[in-house]
């Protein structure tokens, strides 16, 4: 049985790590509303970009003129990529992107496909650079302070090996921001690109300068690195979210040890306290006789 002095310093231990946890939860909250912002800024940019593409889109056969519009007639390589933090002590939030990716590359090889890897994060890539995944190349800091300069370089790399046929789909995995309690995994396609609001787009017409070829083949590019950039501002506010609860969470089972043991120490002190009467009165009876 523990004794008092051992109860005593699990209750230290633990009301420390509560502090941990407590200051972990506020640069969380911080960064969090200041993460918050900038996606909801951008989200607005976004989705006005992805509504002229899909005007501009209307009506354009898949003949090769667009290429990054094109399907290949036989896709036979797939790259993914899996946006993960670099960091833990966020709960439930890499794993649950990670069992997305393994699901999906499972399912691509059943099929016959070959599938690649593109690791954004250092937690996707020590999960998948222990058990010898085939990664064609790893990021990481992405979610730090996601910036249109990291999306581009991402982009362009993506889009150059669609261009040159070194892979014939692009798929992204991120976390999609529903709300403070609830984060979940989005597989999308980023390439070939297939432009959204068509339906609406088809009944306007519209006069272009420079010709519409010129135009859409200029945007097209953009709209992976819009898309690239998204997702990267809804994966960090979903991170920080993530650990702001998991940080709570453990403030608060913290608090219910404390408690717990605080309970046990005060039941040990007064069986002690008892047992020390108990010797008393026993020795005061045997001096008697």
């Amino acid at each position: 049985m523990a004794t008092l002095r051992d109860i005593k310093r699990k209750i230290e231990a633990v009301k420390k790590t509560s502090q941990i946890t407590k200051a972990m939860n506020m640069v969380a909250a911080a960064k969090l509303r200041g993460a918050q912002e900038n996606m909801e800024r951008f989200r607005n940019y976004a989705e006005k970009f992805r509504e002229v593409i899909g005007r501009l889109a209307a009506g354009v056969e898949p003949d090769g003129t667009f290429q990054l519009m094109t399907p290949r007639e036989e896709v036979k390589k797939i790259e993914l990529v899996l946006l993960t933090a670099d960091r833990g002590l966020c709960g439930s939030f890499n794993n649950n992107l990670i069992v997305t990716a393994e699901r999906f590359i499972a399912q691509k090889r059943r099929d016959g496909f070959e599938v690649t890897l593109t690791a954004a994060g250092r937690k996707g890539r020590d999960y998948f650079r222990r058990r010898r995944y085939a990664m064609r190349s790893e990021v990481t800091g992405l979610l730090n302070k996601p910036n249109y300069d990291d999306a581009f370089r991402l982009g362009r790399e993506l889009i150059d090996l669609f261009l040159d046929g070194d892979v014939d789909e692009v798929y992204i995995i991120y976390s999609h921001f529903r709300s403070m309690v609830k984060q979940e995994p989005r597989l999308i396609r980023l390439l070939p690109i297939v432009p959204e609001s068509q339906a609406e787009a088809e009944v306007r017409e519209y006069l272009f300068e420079p010709s519409h070829q010129e135009l859409l083949n200029d945007l097209l590019p953009n709209y992976v690195y819009n898309q690239l950039l998204d997702c990267f501002y809804l994966t960090a506010v979903s991170e920080h979210a993530a650990r702001m609860t998991a940080m709570e969470n453990a403030t608060n089972n913290c608090k219910d040890m404390v408690r717990s043991l605080t309970l046990t120490y005060n039941k040990a002190r007064q069986a002690a306290i008892t047992k020390e009467l108990m010797d008393i009165v026993g020795g005061a009876e045997a001096l008697k006789k």
